[in-house]
């Protein structure tokens, strides 16, 4: 299966100068656990998700007035629509996260979490043909 089979194709955006409680509240609305940071400034879209906002508040941030911008992923990881749902969940481990931004021709074309995989792998009743690490 491939990540287009399981990402999400209507993605949730917000601006780096929202605070982490707008984010916060989009994405509980969305019920999704990350938003995409389109800024003019910066090339390429970036991540804010829900343990960024965790990690702020964890130090005693105040979400009222911290913003996005100084929250969000300084790089992110894009996936082919064409990847293997393996591969895509290969990196995911790899790198410790848990949203793939999908890039088709340099344009956004979905976001594929850990639960879109899962939830594919259950639905369709797919196994895995991946050896696990040893």
């Amino acid at each position: 299966m491939e990540v287009r089979q399981g990402m999400s194709r209507v993605v949730l955006t917000v601006g780096p100068a929202h605070t982490l409680r707008e984010a916060a509240q989009r994405m509980t609305e969305k019920g999704v656990g990350a938003a995409v940071v389109l800024d003019e400034e910066t090339p390429g879209p970036r991540i804010v998700s829900e343990r960024d906002v965790l990690f702020s508040l964890g130090q005693g941030q105040d979400p009222d007035t911290e913003r996005v911008g100084d929250h969000m992923s300084d790089t992110v990881i894009a996936a082919a629509p064409d990847w293997s749902l393996e591969r895509a969940a290969a990196e995911m481990s790899r790198r410790h996260i848990r949203h793939l931004v999908v890039v088709e021709e340099g344009e956004l074309v979905g976001v594929l979490s850990i639960r879109d995989i899962v939830r594919v792998w259950t639905t369709e009743g797919a196994t895995s043909g991946m050896t696990p690490p040893g």
